[in-house]
């Protein structure tokens, strides 16, 4: 995109973990909001990068985050470097918005989160209230193995206790030799294992009632699902909405050959159109 600037802004958490955000603008409005865009496991920031031209064609900023552990994360994971949810929403959320907040003072900050990017970002606005002007989740479901259908909904079960089971035997999770996710870090698989298996968000070491929280949030939600999306059907998704008993919340479903888990961010057109309907006006 003509004018597109990109630059890579340095990151520290609370704990010290360092990282990077890279930051889309294009000339905006000093009130146009600021998109931060959480990944799905496994998944690197850069692979969101196609978002970028058609979010700053709309007015809008774009920053990029890698999760903990991935990517621009300084953190490698292997057998004695594990952490969860509750390092992620405690420690890296808070110090990626305070340094978009720095650099756009003013700016409306929307979370932008894919899968447990958007579970994730779900449980820090929930923990931090005021701190997001809204969630955009895509593909982001409750991953409770009863929001399946069956059969489906016991190969989750089963596949998430196997996941966590064989993290501890390794100290992690092997997710790019046997093909989902990445390199995972063992805390992180069996916080998941864990709300697979419970439907509650219980993250290991937090002292935080995150059920409780996301029944109080009260921001506005906009969540997509994708129809015949197995890693993230429409239920799972409401599953995880009917959590948020108080937001203002839009669920869209969108259908076509080129729209699913991943490939919707080859094809954003649909996705940046329904944030553009949903946003507010620019001021």
């Amino acid at each position: 995109m003509h004018g597109m600037k990109r630059e890579e802004i340095d990151v520290t958490a609370q704990d010290g973990a360092a990282s990077k955000i890279t930051v889309f603008t294009a000339d905006p409005a000093p009130s146009a909001p600021v998109l931060i865009c959480m990944p799905a496991l496994g998944v690197a920031a850069k692979f969101y990068e196609p978002l970028a031209p058609p979010i700053l064609h709309e007015g809008w900023r774009f920053v990029t985050v890698d999760l903990r552990g991935n990517g621009l994360s300084a953190i490698r994971v292997r057998r004695g470097v594990s952490f969860g949810y509750r390092e992620m929403v405690a420690f890296d959320w808070p110090a990626v918005v305070e340094t978009a907040r720095k650099l756009f003072p003013g700016a409306p900050v929307y979370l932008l989160g894919h899968s447990l990017g958007g579970q994730l970002s779900a449980l820090y606005a929930a923990a931090h209230p005021g701190a997001a002007s809204g969630l955009i989740l895509v593909a982001a479901p409750s991953v409770h193995w009863r929001a399946w259908d069956f059969p489906s909904s016991l190969f989750v079960l089963a596949g998430t206790q196997a996941a966590c089971a064989l993290a501890k035997v390794l100290g992690y999770f092997p997710g790019r030799k046997i093909g989902f996710g990445g390199t995972e870090a063992c805390g992180v698989i069996c916080d998941w294992a864990r709300q697979a298996r419970t439907g509650r968000y219980e993250p290991a070491g937090s002292g935080l009632e995150y059920e409780g929280l996301l029944g109080e949030m009260e921001i506005p939600v906009l969540a997509f699902s994708f129809e015949g999306d197995f890693l993230s059907p429409e239920r799972a998704v409401a599953s995880l909405l009917a959590k948020m008993r108080r937001a203002r919340i839009t669920h869209v479903t969108l259908a076509g050959e080129d729209l699913d888990h991943f490939r919707w961010v080859k094809r954003p057109d649909s996705i940046v159109e329904t944030i553009r309907e949903w946003l507010p006006p620019l001021a």
